[in-house]
């Protein structure tokens, strides 16, 4: 199908206000527009699940598709009880809520990578130097699959997908380990080294001190056929454009905007209804 306009949008994170100004600034029709979003489409906004069932209703319409953010993925894990709701969250209405069961189905079974167009690929957190995007492609396949699964191997592969410790990457990589690893770099990395070696605690700016030895997964100098668009990292505060890749979160939940980037140009929206603190 021929959209009339595609756009990526950045962290949702439950800001409902902001994603309806989003909507109306860039005159969204479902009809004849498409939306992709870079994941974490609930936690810490004013009303998670409203954002939550409004995404799904679009992608249901086939007007939208989504990745899973590291949020999301907290949220699955909560709701079959490997995981309790972090203090700032305010997803306990997702849960309490009388389609709870379709909405959290429904968000297991959304993929960790996309590509809305050949040359663009649409993540979480990004993709690491190591990895070409057709090995990210069956790396996120791996882990799609367990996550989509019956509910008796979900609940078998959620309690094995945190650790505060990176796991150290390798193809032999097996089991739980592997998933976790790969887990890992499509919704929480922001530093590693060239060979894949994650830094999970640094959540500051690029103008903060970073571990020694640690870059930003986009700054390795790894040639790329792709661009990659992704969210995540607030503190970029989407200011990052490069030719192989593009910040879109811009920290709406922290009180700033909520961003829509069109694909065929590469021009930016933003809202003006920010998400209160």
């Amino acid at each position: 199908m021929t959209y009339r306009a595609e756009y990526v949008i950045g962290d949702l994170q439950g800001c409902y206000g902001a994603f309806v100004d989003l909507l109306d600034k860039i005159q969204f029709d479902p009809n004849q527009d498409k939306l992709w979003f870079v994941g974490d489409l609930v936690a810490r906004g004013e009303d998670s699940l409203a954002t939550l069932r409004h995404v799904k209703k679009l992608c249901q319409q086939g007007a939208a598709e989504t990745v899973l953010g590291n949020h999301d993925i907290n949220l699955i894990a909560v709701w079959r009880g490997f995981a309790s709701i972090k203090d700032k969250d305010k997803t306990q209405s997702i849960l309490d809520a009388e389609d709870s069961y379709e909405l959290m189905d429904w968000l297991r079974r959304q993929p960790l990578m996309l590509m809305p167009k050949k040359d663009k690929v649409l993540v979480h957190a990004g993709i690491p130097p190591h990895w070409s995007i057709k090995q990210a492609k069956q790396y996120a396949r791996e882990v799609e699959v367990q996550l989509s699964s019956s509910l008796k191997q979900l609940d078998r592969v959620l309690p094995h997908l945190y650790s505060k410790e990176a796991d150290e990457w390798s193809e032999s990589l097996h089991g739980f380990t592997r998933i976790r690893a790969i887990t890992n770099y499509f919704t929480r990395m922001r530093l590693c080294q060239q060979d894949g070696t994650l830094e999970l605690n640094f959540k500051s700016s690029l103008t903060d001190e970073m571990p020694a030895g640690f870059l930003p997964w986009f700054e390795w100098d790894v040639p790329r056929d792709h661009k990659v668009l992704f969210g995540h990292w607030a503190a970029l505060k989407a200011e990052i454009d490069l030719p192989h890749a593009r910040a879109l979160d811009a920290g709406c939940v922290w009180g700033n905007s909520l961003l829509a980037y069109r694909l065929s140009d590469g021009k930016v929206f933003s809202t003006s209804d920010k998400c209160p603190k």
